[in-house]
């Protein structure tokens, strides 16, 4: 049976003066897997703690289908916590690991030992480790015992799944199995899920909702296209993906590096500074005396399918993606066009950005 769980107002403070969480409230539907994504020190652990009972919030209440869950003890709580370390007890095999939240029941409430057995073998093939049921743990793959640390928060049928950092510990290919795995476990079994990230990819491809988190706080709820597309505040923007983030001046909805108009605001916004962002791939570069601003290329490396150049535009450094197959030597001049950019003025939404008007002529022109 899954639950939905709602967060209100939960704060936490453990007394150096610094809430680790601030008025955080946060509903998640039954069967729904939402990311917990944001740098370390944004609180997303201590938030998972506070829904698993680890850690008692300062403030605010957790609901559980409308009931309070924080008078509810720990052992009751119907949760399933899978840690970043495994926690794997070394001395018991495989399937004694799985088996043993449900042999670590109360005797009326435990199943008999044929049930767990039959329970046991179940999840070691949904997690595709059928054959693994007498090993150790040391005897096991990172990303197998992993697997190993699922089954067991799943064989206590939880109402709610935690899982803390569950890929931070493996290397990039193994993560990347793991989580298209996840997605289709998760798929299968409909559990309410909690997962807590750093890591934006992983929040990407994995959850229905992303709620990127800030100094405590919560900056930005919504799916995987939100935040990533629409970020609600500069923090979010310079946190999802890699962008070039410029310290620039709007004067009457024009964006200035230095004395370079770089960018026009779609919308209006009010004189001052500001910080507009751009992703590499929403640069587009010319041969000089085309269409765009002058720049000059500074830096040039291979990055991944594609390449990487680092162009100044005035004072303001840029980093865009091209074609692997093409080679621009540092030094050479070229035409750049923001495509897409993103500005943050005074505190404000953020707004979209267009090419800026020509400055002289042929400076820029569209």
């Amino acid at each position: 049976m899954t639950v939905a769980v709602t967060i209100q107002e939960v704060g936490k403070s453990f007394g150096n003066g610094t809430p680790a969480l601030a008025d955080i409230s946060l509903d998640v539907a039954p069967s729904e897997l939402v990311a917990l994504l944001g740098p370390s020190g944004s609180g997303k652990t201590t938030l998972l703690r506070i829904v698993a009972g680890l850690e008692q919030p300062s403030a605010g209440r957790v609901l559980f289908d409308g009931e309070d869950a924080l008078s509810v003890p720990v052992r009751q709580r119907g949760i399933g916590f899978v840690f970043q370390n495994y926690a794997l007890f070394r001395h018991m095999t495989v399937a004694e690991n799985v088996a043993f939240g449900l042999r670590s029941r109360p005797r009326a409430q435990r199943p008999s030992e044929a049930e767990i057995r039959t329970r046991v073998a179940d999840l070691l093939a949904l997690v595709q480790l059928e054959a693994f049921g007498g090993r150790f743990p040391a005897q096991l793959s990172g990303g197998q015992r992993q697997r190993v640390a699922l089954a067991r928060a799943l064989a206590i049928e939880p109402r709610v799944l935690l899982l803390d950092e569950p890929f931070g510990a493996l290397d990039a290919l193994v993560r990347k199995e793991l989580r298209k795995w996840l997605r289709e476990l998760h798929d299968r079994t409909g559990h309410t899920t909690l997962f807590v990230t750093h890591d934006q990819e992983e929040a990407l491809e994995l959850a229905d909702r992303v709620v990127v988190m800030g100094k405590g706080r919560i900056e930005q709820v919504g799916t995987p296209d939100d935040v990533y597309d629409r970020p609600a505040t500069a923090a979010v923007f310079g946190f999802m993906g890699e962008s070039s983030r410029i310290e620039v001046d709007v004067k009457g909805g024009v964006v200035v590096a230095g004395s370079t108009a770089i960018a026009a605001a779609t919308a209006e916004v009010p004189d001052g500074p500001g910080l507009l962002y751009v992703r590499p791939h929403d640069i587009s570069l010319g041969l000089p005396g085309t269409p765009g601003l002058k720049g000059e290329v500074r830096a040039f490396r291979r990055h991944g399918a594609i390449r990487r150049v680092e162009v100044e535009v005035g004072n303001a450094l840029f980093e865009a993606d091209i074609a692997p197959t093409v080679r621009v030597p540092i030094g050479e001049k070229v035409a750049v066009r923001l495509d897409r950019a993103r500005l943050f003025a005074s505190g404000g939404p953020g707004v979209d950005c267009r090419p800026p008007p020509p400055q002289q002529p042929g400076d820029y022109a569209i």
